[in-house]
């Protein structure tokens, strides 16, 4: 689905300088990852939308309100696209800049992890606001996001990509703004691999570092290659929630069941979630 077919749904109700960080230890190479030639994660969904656009790879639950929205690769890829036009040329974002990304284990957050990754900036899950050049947020931490002296944007995280009733004093609204955003993108400065992409928890990973640790962790979490469905409960907060939840199935041509708020969910239920969406493997 599409940004604009998002967009019409939702009209036509049709369906429903921080604290000092710790360089993480570089693993071994892989190949399991589709094309080895890949240095960063923007790297890993060019070549996922080369290979196979049509196919699933991000499938979205709340388990709270009982939201439910799956992605395909083109789709995603869209989304990533007019979000990083949006960062680089609305923002100014560019290699190096820090962007404090204050967001939950969200489709809409694995969109901006990757238009960071477009843009060559870091993104900084959880970071301090005050110590970066542009902070998003999601609508529980508006208050501490105004510690930004730079730009401020705000996701409601409503469903379908819902805007706010009214936008927050001091923010853009993310929904408003990303729609008419190019289609493509393009950086206007290369992307180095080896320069700082991500902190996790205090961990600071370049690109290639993220690329190398999902392909080599996918084994441990069940991913055997393309084809591969991933169920994951766990937070973006730390490097074993970002590599469940995006970059290991990303990296080896598999797809995600990202499922927020699982623990309402029962048992029984959850085994018919991963039978409905012919999950292989689950992480929680």
């Amino acid at each position: 689905m599409s940004i604009s077919e998002l967009t019409e749904c939702r009209q036509a109700l049709r369906r429903t300088g921080g604290p000092a960080v710790r360089r993480a230890r570089r693993p071994a190479r892989t190949l399991c990852r589709v094309n080895a030639t890949d240095r960063t994660p923007a790297d890993l969904l060019t070549s996922a939308l080369a290979a196979d656009p049509g196919r699933p790879l991000v499938t979205f639950y709340d388990d709270a309100t009982g939201e439910r929205v799956e992605l395909s690769v083109a789709t995603f890829a869209n989304w990533v696209a007019k979000t990083a036009n949006l960062l680089q040329g609305d923002l100014s974002a560019g290699p190096g800049d820090r962007v404090a990304l204050l967001l939950p284990a969200h489709w809409q957050t694995a969109v901006w992890l990757l238009a960071c990754s477009s843009v060559g900036a870091l993104a900084d899950i959880g970071g301090d606001p005050a110590a970066a050049d542009v902070v998003v947020s999601g609508p529980d931490s508006l208050d501490a996001a105004l510690a930004c002296r730079g730009e401020r944007v705000a996701l409601a995280l409503r469903p379908l990509g819902g805007r706010f009733p009214q936008a927050p004093a001091g923010f853009l609204d993310y929904a408003v703004e990303v729609p008419g955003q190019g289609d493509r993108f393009a950086p206007f400065a290369p992307v180095d691999p080896e320069e700082p992409a991500l902190i996790a928890a205090g961990r600071e990973f370049s690109g290639a570092e993220v690329v190398e640790r999902a392909a080599s962790e996918a084994g441990a979490l069940g991913l055997t290659g393309p084809g591969s469905r991933l169920l994951s409960g766990l937070p973006y907060d730390t490097w074993e929630g970002l590599s469940a939840g995006l970059f290991s199935p990303l990296a080896v041509g598999g797809s995600v069941v990202l499922c927020q708020h699982l623990a309402r969910l029962d048992e029984e239920a959850l085994a018919k979630r991963v039978e409905s969406e012919r999950v292989t493997t689950v992480r929680r």
